[in-house]
């Protein structure tokens, strides 16, 4: 009789085997999404067709069929896709509005200030305080580009002003003063004190329970009925208050939930440090509380930036203001559509640029924070 072996197992193990045929890749990737069940392939295959159809019409309508150039219009009465011939005769009203045609270069380097110093914000090179520092830098070239009276620029009034860097200005300003305001009024409705906090609570739920259109009216056609003449300022600068104190309610709630985020963990380990009330604020709260509020803060500076279009009632042509405007001329008014699809690509384009720098701030909190678990 033999002897039964100790064991079956098989030392080394069974060699690795390749997955079955079509269960991995793109196709099969494919298929697992769109193609699973005959129903999920009947709308995937329709919506692909009204997909096509729809992109076809849109390609002969805007670029196969469209007009380029047309003087005073006359090729684009008779085409039959769009006529983008409305943006090349009407840019310099959409951009700079009724700043002086002779003037409008230092609309442009305003522009360009702007976007070429957004790209370099974005690709992060430069420390935050040289950032902060560069973005002042820029706030005070473009007043002083718009306002002129120096370096033998001729003086322009508000009234002028208008387009893209109005805009650039008011969303600058909004923003510049918003956000210190905002985190104000965050910390004083936490405060302990209860003047402070009652002040703050009502300031916040007064200022949301209002309409912005009716906050940028009272800035700038009611408050000067109030005031002395000695303190009416420029009606630009009563709306831009209204705009600030607006974006500042909204923002400090957004704080206050970073504020209540933390673990209460963080600051009384900063008391135990010693720390004073504004010492913990500056190096151990705001820091991590303006962090975890990063998402929601762009959603309102993003909004911040759209919300600069209500100006345009107040007779401040912004640059959608100002493309409305440049629409009344009887040869180009019928092109509407093209005129108000530039200034969309625009502000798509530029809300977008913020949103993506959000979005990498972001993710860079988050490199930082699984850096400090490990």
């Amino acid at each position: 009789m033999t002897e039964a072996p100790a064991s079956y197992a098989t030392i080394g193990g069974a060699p690795a085997r390749l997955p079955p045929l079509g269960s991995t890749g793109f196709l099969a990737r494919l298929h697992k999404r769109y193609f699973a069940t005959p129903l999920m392939s009947i709308v995937t295959i329709v919506l692909a067709a009204i997909t096509v159809w729809a992109l076809a019409g849109l390609f002969r309508w805007a670029i196969w069929d469209a007009v380029w150039y047309a003087p005073e219009g006359a090729a684009c009465r008779d085409a039959a896709g769009a006529c983008w011939a409305v943006i090349a005769e009407k840019y310099r009203v959409m951009l700079f509005g009724a700043f002086p045609y002779q003037e409008q270069w230092r609309g442009g380097a305003i522009i360009a200030l702007w976007l070429v110093w957004g790209v370099l914000t974005a690709t992060n090179l430069f420390a935050v305080s040289l950032r902060l520092i560069g973005w002042l830098i820029v706030f005070i070239a473009t007043i002083a580009l718009l306002q002129g009276g120096i370096f033998g620029m001729p003086h322009v009034g508000t009234d002028l002003w208008g387009g893209l860097p109005l805009t650039f200005l008011i969303f600058g300003g909004t923003v510049a003063g918003g956000l210190p305001l905002a985190i104000l009024l965050a910390l004083g409705r936490r405060s302990q004190l209860p003047a402070i906090r009652f002040l703050s609570v009502a300031t916040i739920e007064c200022v949301r329970g209002i309409p912005l259109l009716v906050v940028l009216f009272f800035a700038a056609l009611i408050l000067p009925l109030f005031l002395p003449d000695q303190l009416n300022v420029d009606k630009l600068v009563r709306a831009e208050i209204g705009m600030i104190i607006f974006f500042a309610a909204y923002a400090a709630e957004v704080v206050r939930g970073g504020l209540q985020a933390l673990p209460d963990g963080q600051e009384e380990a900063a008391k135990a440090l010693g720390l004073s009330y504004w010492q913990r604020m500056r190096k151990i709260v705001l820091p991590q509380a303006l962090a975890i509020s990063i998402p929601a803060l762009f959603n309102d500076i993003i909004r911040a930036f759209k919300n600069t279009t209500f100006f345009s009632i107040l007779g401040l042509f912004d640059v959608l203001g100002a493309t409305k405007a440049a629409l009344q001329d009887p040869n180009w008014v019928r092109y509407g559509l093209e005129g108000y699809l530039f200034v969309f690509l625009l502000y798509f384009l530029i809300c977008s640029g913020m949103s993506l720098y959000g979005r990498s701030l972001e993710q860079a909190n988050a490199r930082r924070g699984r850096k400090v678990e490990r």
